[in-house]
């Protein structure tokens, strides 16, 4: 394991016991509720997501509470997200993270009603003052996620990948969609590390250049995890867009064209990282991540 893969590893521990005491077994006539909850977010997972918050926070020397609290609001985002999707009116998906979907081990109505519980959990851990004790810069955490995750975000990115039968994805079409749907919350992820620690303008400014390269070429590389993947490895279904029939970078680009894609994002990634020199080493190993994911 290298230092990256280990440190990966640390936060991604980290994240799962902030979850754990965020999300505490009930019982009761919602007890089940919280099951599902919790199958949800304390599953096994790479948690790059909140990996992003806690790296680009400590490059400012925030402190490590807030930063692992936001975090966490933010995993609670992308879990929710990962529910709903795999639900058979999204993607009909039975494997999340090696093992089955929320709506598998309990059912549809559950799987929904977990999600929409996380969802709201997350804004009432950014609302907390143990998250930050400035008010202003709660809201603003708050503010932004919201944006990231809704229906100029996330969602909407979502909305665009439902809409492909009434309107084919061309190059364009996908590059947006995925930017919202996968790269709203990488960009929220490093920006929340940069206004917990008070990020200069050019700071914002850079970390938003990398996250908008980045989080595109982290979907390029799924699209080849899909294509090329091993199910085993991955931890969910593969092939999911080829036998549905959708356009993704690899059906428009070819595997080499969506290969030199990645490389050529990535690269550009790590140059909007100059400005921070040593400090950036983590998040420039982060690059090299995205192009080496296990397949």
């Amino acid at each position: 394991m290298t230092n990256f893969e280990q440190r990966l590893t640390e936060v991604a521990d980290k994240v799962t016991v902030a979850l754990d005491q965020l999300i505490p077994p009930a019982s009761g006539p919602e007890a089940n509720l919280m099951r599902a909850m919790r199958h949800a977010a304390l599953a096994n997972g790479k948690r790059m997501r909140p990996f992003f918050v806690l790296e680009t926070g400590a490059m400012f020397g925030a402190s490590e509470k807030s930063l692992l609290r936001t975090a966490a609001a933010l995993e609670c985002i992308h879990c929710y997200s990962l529910v709903h999707d795999d639900l058979p009116c999204m993607d009909d998906d039975d494997f999340r993270r090696g093992q089955p979907t929320v709506h598998k081990a309990f059912d549809e109505a559950t799987a929904v009603l977990a999600g929409d519980a996380l969802l709201t959990l997350a804004f009432k851990i950014l609302a907390s003052s143990e998250t930050h004790d400035d008010p202003a810069v709660r809201v603003l955490l708050i503010e932004r996620l919201a944006d990231a995750a809704g229906a100029r975000g996330m969602v909407g990115g979502q909305m665009i990948d439902m809409l492909e039968e009434e309107s084919p994805r061309d190059l364009n079409t996908i590059t947006r969609m995925q930017r919202l749907k996968t790269g709203a919350l990488i960009s929220y992820a490093l920006e929340a590390g940069g206004i917990i620690g008070h990020a200069r303008e050019a700071e914002r400014n850079a970390l938003a250049g990398f996250a908008n390269d980045l989080g595109l070429a982290y979907q390029i590389a799924d699209d080849i995890l899909d294509a090329e993947g091993d199910e085993s490895i991955v931890g969910k279904a593969v092939s999911k867009d080829k036998d549905a029939g959708k356009a993704n970078f690899v059906t428009l680009l070819g595997v080499d064209g969506a290969r030199q894609r990645v490389r050529l994002l990535a690269a550009q990634a790590k140059e909007h990282l100059a400005i921070f020199r040593d400090k950036a080493h983590i998040l420039l190993h982060s690059v090299d991540y995205v192009l080496n994911r296990p397949r």
